[in-house]
């Protein structure tokens, strides 16, 4: 045989078999759904711990009939349905109720949203009562947020966000597989499938068998990324400065960032770089009490030695005193006449442990219990350490004339005893040689032109306008070399310096003629922010000036060479206007809006708005039931009134009137009046108000539940054939509609006789 009618063998391929991985089937993911949604419930209502909200007894009811429904499914099968069809008006009643009796609107949505979580607890979900279930907890994880700042919490909040994913996970998973057909809704007495066969223990070990682990590795990973990103834009966000730079030329030899500093080494910096980034943000009340030039002071410099200012170990023992905790602090101020005034402050983290202020206060309120020192006599408040993130303080009625009292130093300065007051000391020491001593005096001699002793005033301004005579301003200093102190040497020059020289000086200019004074560090001025209305402080608005102790008044009077003479008594108008002039819209300005709303709405939470907001929901309500009950005694005194007037003929036939023109009335609208308003209403409606069409749709959609279930009923498909066309087609096809409903409530029993039956 040739080769060409040989047959050849043909080879077929063998199809490979590849093992699939077992799936979880549809009663299955109806299961695990049951499960993810008595978690979440658990996990919102549990919130209740870190709320003060009165709503324990309803937590703890939660939490147990969650329980009971987690354990046993088929429990809500035994809710009757007058318990469902009540439910509504029953929620309604009681937050009603709620809000009447107590007038608090916030903890009556909390306890709401537990009611309604209660309620989906003992009852079969649908799609969108899972999702109702999802959106309620992420109310109570919110509010929780707001109000609490627990660790726990966090790992509460982490839990929740795991399960609600895999709870839409499982959710679009059952309806994919239902093929998009919407079940029935569940009756009082309906036990579905999966909870009659409902077995937690052996849902646990298929879930094991299901499960990849490579995927749920993978899972795991990205979620805990996406937490940890989230973690960190949170923490960053609102305190990121947009203008900072990313380069270490901070670290360049020789230069420096404008911003505060606790100490002033003469000489060591030769030139300053800008560093507009923001250092403080204020709040206040009422913007006609801020100043036309704000000092915020935050520590005081008193001791001078080879060529540094520094806030001397002595003072610090005796004014600071030792450590206080709590959550406000007392100061010296006299109250004000008049409605107090608010200055919130949010201080950056990494500016100072010192706390800004403008002058004497009333009482600082913190917004959560501090370690701290207080020297009232300085009026300094020191934390224990420097805060690492955003610190946020409340000052009420603070003295903004930049003159702070001192009895206890004056009664000293007049006793001459030094030896009792270690920082009288310091606060006269000049520091220097007396070569440089001698050239400081020969200065004095000239501001004082040879005159007698000056006040404290008068010295003031004169010392003043003399180093603005001699030296301009520049933050590029230059101080001479050679011998001596490196501040007397830029003194005695005609070099511009930056404010440190200036306040420096003043200080050993007013020590060397015999008065105490000393440095004060902190901010100076300030934009005004036109987004947000607030006050903000940046580095580059870092400041020194000086001190100086006036005996007359027996108090500290400010001396500041560079600052700007402001008439000595300024309208609000005038205030008002420098402020004005002083706005900002840049988008600098935008970017400070967003972080002063975080810190208003979110991080500092001003538990203060919320208590004036709640009692004026009260005010309001109880008003609204004043005046109520006040219309309804007034209508009955009138109705009294017209009652026990005398009656004549006129009146008793106007009152038979109108009693028959209502009566009439009444008999025309049970009469004809409303069949009218009927016809007319399934008129404009036509199928869709149909009584007879909306009654066969709504057996459609009961009927939609058992068409998945084949060999339930022969008469089904024909029984949906004829509910569709009295539902959708014209009246002249239909069937006999009452047959069609009798048809439809036998197969509806019938389908769940065999269903009990199965189960």
């Amino acid at each position: 045989m040739s080769a060409r009618g040989a047959r050849e063998p043909v080879t077929r391929a063998v199809p490979r078999v590849v093992a699939r991985r077992p799936q979880l089937t549809q009663e299955e993911l109806h299961q695990v759904k049951w499960m993810l949604g008595g978690v979440l419930t658990l996990l919102a209502v549990w919130t209740v711990f870190y709320m003060d909200v009165a709503a324990w007894s309803l937590m703890v009811a939660t939490t147990l009939t969650t329980l009971a429904a987690l354990v046993w499914p088929r429990l809500p099968a035994r809710v009757p349905e007058l318990a469902h069809t009540l439910a509504f008006p029953v929620i309604v009643a009681f937050f009603a109720g709620d809000l009447w009796l107590t007038s608090e609107v916030l903890p009556g949505m909390v306890r709401l949203g537990m009611f309604l979580l209660m309620y989906r607890g003992i009852s079969y979900r649908q799609r969108r009562d899972d999702l109702q279930v999802i959106v309620l907890g992420l109310f109570l994880i919110v509010v929780a947020g707001v109000l609490t700042v627990s660790l726990l919490f966090a790992v509460q909040i982490f839990i929740y966000t795991g399960c609600a994913l895999g709870f839409l996970l499982v959710i679009t998973l059952t309806e994919s597989l239902e093929g998009g057909q919407k079940p029935g809704p569940h009756k009082a007495g309906d036990l579905p499938t999966w909870a009659a066969h409902a077995d937690w223990g052996r849902l646990f070990r298929r879930l094991r068998e299901v499960a990849d682990w490579r995927v749920v590795t993978l899972g795991g990973v990205l979620f805990a990324g996406v937490l940890g990103l989230s973690a960190v834009l949170f923490l960053a966000l609102p305190r990121f400065q947009w203008e900072n730079s990313l380069f270490s030329d901070r670290y360049v030899a020789k230069k420096a960032r404008s911003g505060f500093s606790d100490s002033i080494k003469v000489g060591d910096v030769s030139e300053i770089i800008q560093d507009t980034s923001v250092a403080l943000s204020v709040d206040v009340s009422d913007r006609s009490q801020v100043p036309m030039a704000p000092y915020w002071r935050m520590v005081v410099l008193d001791e001078y030695r080879d060529g540094t200012f520094r806030f001397s170990a002595g003072l610090k023992r005796e004014a600071l005193g030792k450590d206080r905790t709590d959550t406000a602090l007392r100061g010296e101020a006299r109250p004000r006449r008049g409605e107090a005034v608010f200055w919130t402050f949010y201080l950056e983290s990494g500016v100072s442990r010192y706390l800004p202020l403008l002058g004497e206060f009333e009482r600082v309120q913190f917004r959560e219990p501090q370690n701290f020192q207080y020297a009232a006599e300085l009026n300094v408040v020191a934390l224990r350490n420097e805060p690492v993130s955003m610190t946020a303080y409340r000052v009420e009625s603070m003295d903004t004339s930049g003159i702070l009292r001192d009895p206890a130093f004056a009664r000293r300065w007049q006793e001459r005893d030094p030896a009792v007051a270690p920082r009288m000391v310091m606060q006269r020491r000049v520091g220097v040689g007396d070569s440089d001593r001698t050239r400081l005096e020969q200065i004095v001699a000239e501001i004082a032109m040879g005159g007698p002793g000056l006040a404290a005033e008068e010295f003031t301004r004169r010392t003043e306008e003399w180093l603005r005579k001699n030296h301009a301003y520049s933050l590029s200093p230059r101080v001479p070399g050679g011998e001596g102190d490196p501040l007397v040497r830029w003194l005695v020059s005609h070099e511009a310096g930056h404010c440190e020289l200036f306040a420096g000086s003043f200080v050993l200019l007013a020590r060397t003629a015999g008065f105490p004074a000393r440095v004060v560090t902190g901010f100076r001025g300030g934009t005004w922010n036109g987004f947000s209305n607030h006050i903000t402080i940046r580095n580059s608005d870092a400041h020194a000036w000086a001190e100086i102790f006036d005996e007359s008044t027996g108090a500290w009077v400010r001396g500041d060479a560079l600052g700007v003479a402001a008439p000595a008594e300024t309208s609000e108008a005038q205030r008002e206007a420098a402020w004005v002039r002083r706005m900002d819209r840049s988008w600098s300005a935008r970017f400070d809006s967003l972080r002063i709303f975080w810190y208003r709405r979110i991080v500092n939470f001003d538990q203060r708005s919320q208590v004036e907001a709640l009692r004026a929901v009260k005010m309001a309500t109880q008003n609204s039931g004043k005046r109520l009950r006040e219309a309804v005694e007034q209508l009955g005194a009138d109705l009294k009134a017209w009652l026990s007037a005398p009656w004549d003929g006129v009146r008793v036939i106007k009152s038979g009137a109108v009693v028959a023109l209502a009566g009439g009335m009444t008999w025309w609208w049970i009469a004809v009046g409303r069949g009218l308003v009927r016809g007319w209403w399934l008129w404009r409606g036509g199928r869709r108000s149909d009584p007879v069409r909306l009654l066969a749709g709504r057996w459609l959609g009961e009927m939609a539940g058992y068409r998945s279930a084949s060999g339930e009923s022969r008469e089904l498909p024909e029984l949906v054939a004829e509910l569709q066309r009295v539902r959708f087609g014209p009246r002249e096809t239909w069937p006999e509609p009452e047959g069609v409903f009798r048809r439809a409530r036998r197969v509806s029993r019938e389908v769940r006789r065999q269903r009990r039956a199965a189960g």
